[in-house]
């Protein structure tokens, strides 16, 4: 599934390649911040030593940055999109439309669905954009 980039999105993937020197695969707004997903295997340097990298793109946007690593598996994708959260498993169905019902222990609940909902509007928002899934839902 191919993803549209649009001008804006192409702009700041360019700016972010720059500083960090790694690739930005995709990227999406969420109010304050940004979301970056990153090239698989790619994260460490986005980061940077001491998070020396992301805290420069951080810098020159001047917005708040949030990193997911790409995975060629949307339950392995789902996962990264939630994490720091502790992801047991993902299953997906089928049915109507396609769901990703993730497990995570009752603990991380809260850091999977993030301050107002942010981390698991971001999950479904890419896992849509890059695999067709309709939702996201905690299990």
């Amino acid at each position: 599934m191919g993803v549209r980039l649009d001008d804006d999105t192409r702009r700041w993937l360019a700016l972010f390649a720059d500083v960090t020197g790694a690739t930005g695969r995709d990227c999406i707004r969420q109010g304050d911040r940004l979301v970056v997903v990153v090239a698989n295997g790619e994260m460490a340097e986005a980061i940077g030593p001491g998070g020396e990298h992301v805290t420069r793109f951080e810098r020159r946007i001047d917005r708040q940055v949030r990193l997911v690593e790409y995975a060629d598996r949307a339950e392995t994708f789902v996962a990264n999109a939630l994490a720091p959260a502790a992801v047991e498993h993902v299953t997906l169905s089928e049915a109507d439309d396609t769901v990703a019902y993730v497990e995570v222990p009752e603990g991380d609940r809260g850091v999977a669905i993030g301050a107002d909902g942010r981390t698991i509007e971001a999950a479904r928002r890419l896992a849509n954009r890059h695999f067709g899934i309709d939702d996201v839902q905690l299990s």
